[in-house]
């Protein structure tokens, strides 16, 4: 069966799936770091070639989705959401409302269970709720963004920041370290501000259960935990590799494509 496969160029990283008949072979990611963006894209994915003992010819497809014109190899490309809604399928199958909660993205949608989108909604370019904003708090407080999670739920007295604005936010963490509020404190209460907005964007796409959560603040165990108090009644999922939806769900879909053109022949 041909190998395909799926690269999602996102604002802070590019991720890359290859898979096989249906099946995932290999992930992997780059971090951009203001590097050359489509230097990043094409070491992604020869370094997932080189993992999985493969060469560019035995790929069949090439599918590109988000930032996919620095994808200058592929062999064609899919709309974000669509990948995103296939890929959290792959990986929850009960999921029927997805999460998308990127660097400098949120958008939430509603699915069936053939991964089709059913109704979507989008957040304002300026909303404090993205993954470049924790990262921008976590770097002033001394942590690394992987550690951010479990900071947070060490918290007791949280402090919420105000507005959506991202840089007013980052004006209130700055004035709540000048008046000694604990990290943990300053993180659970932009956990929780900034899970009621996105609340406000899962609401608005009518959402049935369970709720998936993919894109880089999909590792977060404590944004994750303040959308589970303030969605009560939604069961809110994540998987070890959401992060990785978008380049799963484009592989999938390349997958397809070919199907559907071996058909077309047959």
């Amino acid at each position: 069966m041909p190998v395909t496969a799926g690269i999602d160029v996102g604002t802070a990283a590019v991720k890359v799936a290859l898979a096989r008949d249906g099946m995932i072979l290999r992930l992997g990611w780059r971090r951009i770091r203001r590097r050359d963006l489509r230097g990043v894209v094409r070491a992604a994915f020869d370094e997932a070639l080189r993992l999985e003992g493969l060469a560019e010819r035995d790929i069949a497809y090439v599918a590109a989705t988000g930032e996919s014109g620095a994808v200058e190899f592929q062999s064609g490309s899919f709309y974000g959401m669509t990948c995103h809604a296939r890929g959290a399928l792959r990986l929850l199958p009960e999921a029927r409302t997805v999460l998308d909660a990127g660097a400098l993205r949120l958008r939430a949608f509603r699915i069936d269970g053939g991964g089709r989108v059913l109704a979507s909604a989008m957040a304002g370019p300026c909303a404090s709720g993205t993954g470049q904003f924790m990262e921008n708090v976590a770097r002033y407080l001394g942590f690394a963004l992987e550690e951010v999670g479990a900071v947070s739920l060490q918290s007791r007295t949280p402090e919420r920041t105000g507005g959506i604005c991202a840089v007013l936010a980052e004006t209130d963490v700055v004035n709540m370290v000048a008046r000694n509020v604990p990290p943990a404190d300053i993180l659970r209460g932009i956990h929780l501000s900034t899970a009621d907005r996105l609340a406000r964007l899962v609401r608005s796409v009518r959402p049935e259960g369970p709720l998936a959560v993919t894109g880089g603040l999909s590792r977060d165990a404590g944004l994750l935990a303040a959308l589970g108090e303030t969605l009560p009644g939604l069961e809110v999922r994540t998987h070890r590799d959401a992060v990785f939806a978008g380049a799963v769900g484009a592989a999938l879909g390349a997958g397809r494509r070919l199907d559907r053109r071996r058909g077309s022949t047959d």
